[in-house]
């Protein structure tokens, strides 16, 4: 019943503005959010003998889409119709965020696997680094296929967003809603997170899902908020006050269609069609990368990821057998309440 009147929603909230914008309006309108969309024609690895190393396509299996968020502070966007700065320059840029999402071939469910930044992998020509150096040094194509060889799951989509356009989209939805299980304080910018429920604006998002400091876990406790705030902007996305609201609509398909980068495969029709899935899903399950501890490479402090498990949850994402995974295994992160 809720799936259903999720969907309802949706379609609501798209009638209506079909009905305010018209025939004419409505192709000019499309047009506007497309032209806004800033595709990279080889964030995906293209040549012909890239892709006979890559996994093969394999139809029936659901869809992995790699999400990537940047660590550069810049004052300027990097992503998106906004970006006044480069997305990728070589050896000055490194990844904050790296996420498997992958949505099962009935649509119901989805599995969203954070990758540590700092894990210590092989990258194809370049020997064993942490594998957000594949970002600085070739970019989306190269993290790729960095992945690719981790995992042997086939990515089929690209999407990035930086950190000014992820507090864009927060505000297209007046903010999400996270708990906070233990008060904690930022040591690094002097925030204080106090136990129980923050509304958060985009700014206040910011600074949630970039505190490592003083967090449990380190980063791994970083990770967790990036998977909270990833679900509270879903569910608010998914709300009925958002999807009812014909303005909330449009200024959430500006937010995202501005703040991002993906690949040229990407169109606007599959972004509409995404987001329908999505209000369709089931159950939804977070994961991180399993690990086997932390250590140092030189004079850099890594992450060791553990082989044997990191090999039982890609093969659950190549095989479209999440939900089977999360039976078997137990459920993934809790995200809810976080530290």
């Amino acid at each position: 019943m809720r799936r259903f009147r999720r969907l309802l929603l949706i379609s609501l909230g798209f009638l209506v503005l079909l009905v305010a914008l018209g025939t004419g309006g409505l192709f000019i309108y499309q047009s506007s959010l497309d032209s806004d969309i800033v595709r990279l024609p080889a964030a995906l690895p293209t040549s012909k003998e890239e892709e006979k190393q890559r996994p093969q396509p394999k139809p029936g299996l659901g869809e992995t889409w790699l999400l990537v968020g940047t660590d550069r502070r810049s004052e300027a966007a990097t992503t998106g119709d906004d970006a006044k700065a480069e997305l990728w320059q070589p050896g000055s840029q490194r990844t904050d965020t790296i996420m498997l999402a992958h949505l099962s071939e009935d649509r119901k469910h989805a599995a969203v696997v954070s990758i540590p930044r700092d894990s210590w992998v092989s990258i194809p020509g370049r020997g064993h680094a942490k594998i957000n150096a594949a970002f600085s040094w070739g970019g989306p194509a190269l993290l790729i296929r960095t992945i690719e060889t981790l995992t042997g799951v086939r990515v089929d989509h690209y999407a990035a967003i930086d950190f000014k356009g992820f507090a864009a989209a927060v505000d297209a939805v007046d903010g999400v809603d996270v708990e906070v299980a233990k008060t904690v304080r930022d040591t690094n910018t002097g925030t204080t997170w106090t136990a129980g429920r923050h509304h958060l604006d985009g700014e206040q998002a910011l600074l949630f899902v970039r505190q490592r400091y003083n967090l449990p876990g380190g980063d791994f406790g970083r990770i967790k908020r990036q998977q909270a705030l990833l679900k509270a902007l879903s569910d608010r996305v998914l709300s009925a006050g958002t999807l009812a609201n014909p303005v909330k609509v449009d200024a959430l398909l500006r937010a995202i269609t501005k703040a991002t980068t993906v690949d040229d495969g990407v169109s606007l029709e599959t972004l509409r069609t995404r987001l329908v899935d999505l209000a369709g899903l089931d159950s939804s399950d977070y994961f991180t990368m399993p690990t086997k501890g932390t250590g140092m490479e030189g004079e850099q402090s890594v992450v060791y990821l553990d082989a044997r498990k990191t090999r039982a949850l890609s093969e659950a994402i190549k095989k479209d057998r999440a939900r089977e995974y999360v039976e078997r295994t137990g459920p993934g992160n809790a995200v809810d309440t976080v530290h």
